[in-house]
């Protein structure tokens, strides 16, 4: 299995609500109306290595009522993959905890059982190809392809089974090609967490959304025969690959460092959100009702995350980095509902009037 596979299943996954990757589970799209692009020049000045070596990582953020804690931690799909992650006070916290809560995620469940999916497999050969027989030099600019084709040998080296896909996927390829060589990694944190849970016989409490998808072969035929508009997606995947890339080595570097100040200066992948937004924008995604996907992932895992803090006196949880620094953090929910959010270390206040603002007067970091 690839270590880049959650990257690839936000596109695969929600272009086919799950259905050419068994079991799959995504976290929830950003919104892209939320995304800023740095100025020009500004990418190209962003920290060209990954750190290495002992690392503490960023604080966690502390969310309370009475003498009842949630201990949140926020994640990236990607750190430096040479980082030693000293990860004492996630430790300490998941002692002491009664309860440890997985990231939100998102399930399809086709409801097809053993020969059901059997069934299906066949009308998903070809499920990410262009509709009637169409290659890429056919449904992109010459200007656009002739760029692909520089970047293709530079990542992809000379495999032409993705000349067949569409643009979307074309570009899911050629992103994670570029990614791999950018010495980042995924597989860091969740094992870490696991193993210090099962240390306390503790067991991750999954947050899921589910889509139930009660029609998947129709799903799957709809989808190979309907046009995407994904040009644009395939645009600034050629543009900004290399920019993209650097920012994500640089937001790992801050998350390695526990600098969430520069982490939240440090904007998303604006190529992964137009994607994204493509995707929002299909048939297929109306059809199954994933365009208000963000609201319900977030409904889902405050109602958890409220009974978490009703029932345990400690609790651990994590979340993606996004919705704890984003324009739309899960916290404000949170802070709604009565609970006080206090800020971790290495995070300076948010510059607002609003009088719900998280605070800092106590750490939020555990020692």
């Amino acid at each position: 299995m690839s270590i880049f596979r959650p990257i690839a299943q936000r596109l695969m996954a929600l272009c086919l609500a799950g259905l050419v990757s068994v079991a799959a589970a995504v976290e929830a799209p950003v919104s892209s109306s939320s995304i800023t692009t740095p100025p020009p020049g500004k990418v190209t000045e962003l920290q060209g290595v990954s750190v290495s070596g002992v690392q503490p990582g960023p604080g966690l953020w502390k969310i309370s009522k009475g003498d009842h804690v949630l201990w949140v931690l926020g994640t990236l799909d990607l750190l430096p993959k040479h980082m030693d992650w000293q990860a004492r006070d996630v430790q300490a916290v998941i002692a002491e905890s009664q309860q440890v809560l997985d990231r939100p995620q998102v399930k399809v469940d086709a409801k097809l059982g053993f020969f059901g999916t059997l069934g299906l497999l066949p009308s998903l050969i070809g499920v990410r190809n262009n509709p009637d027989g169409k290659r890429l030099v056919d449904v992109v600019p010459p200007e656009q392809y002739a760029r692909w084709l520089v970047l293709k040998k530079r990542y992809l080296g000379w495999d032409n089974s993705v000349e067949k896909q569409r643009p979307i996927f074309a570009a899911a390829a050629l992103f994670i090609a570029a990614i791999k060589q950018a010495d980042l990694s995924n597989d860091m944190l969740d094992p870490l967490i696991k193993r210090a849970a099962a240390q306390h016989d503790l067991k991750p409490t999954p947050i899921t959304y589910t889509i139930v998808v009660d029609q998947p072969k129709a799903v799957v035929k709809d989808f190979k025969k309907t046009p995407m508009d994904d040009r644009d997606c395939f645009a600034k995947t050629l543009d900004h690959l290399d920019s993209d890339v650097a920012l994500m080595r640089a937001r790992a570097n801050a998350w390695a460092t526990g600098d969430l100040d520069t982490l939240r200066r440090l904007p998303l992948s604006d190529q992964l959100q137009v994607c994204l937004a493509a995707v929002n924008a299909s048939g297929v995604a109306h059809e199954l009702g994933l365009t208000d996907i963000e609201t319900r992932v977030e409904a889902t895992w405050v109602a958890a995350a409220s009974t978490a803090l009703e029932t345990n006196r400690v609790t651990f949880a994590q979340l993606p980095m996004e919705r704890l620094l984003g324009d739309h953090s899960y916290m404000a929910a949170l802070q709604a509902k009565g609970y006080t959010v206090t800020l971790p270390d290495g995070l300076s206040d948010t510059v607002t009037s609003d009088p719900a603002t998280p605070t800092k007067t106590d750490s939020a970091q555990h020692r």
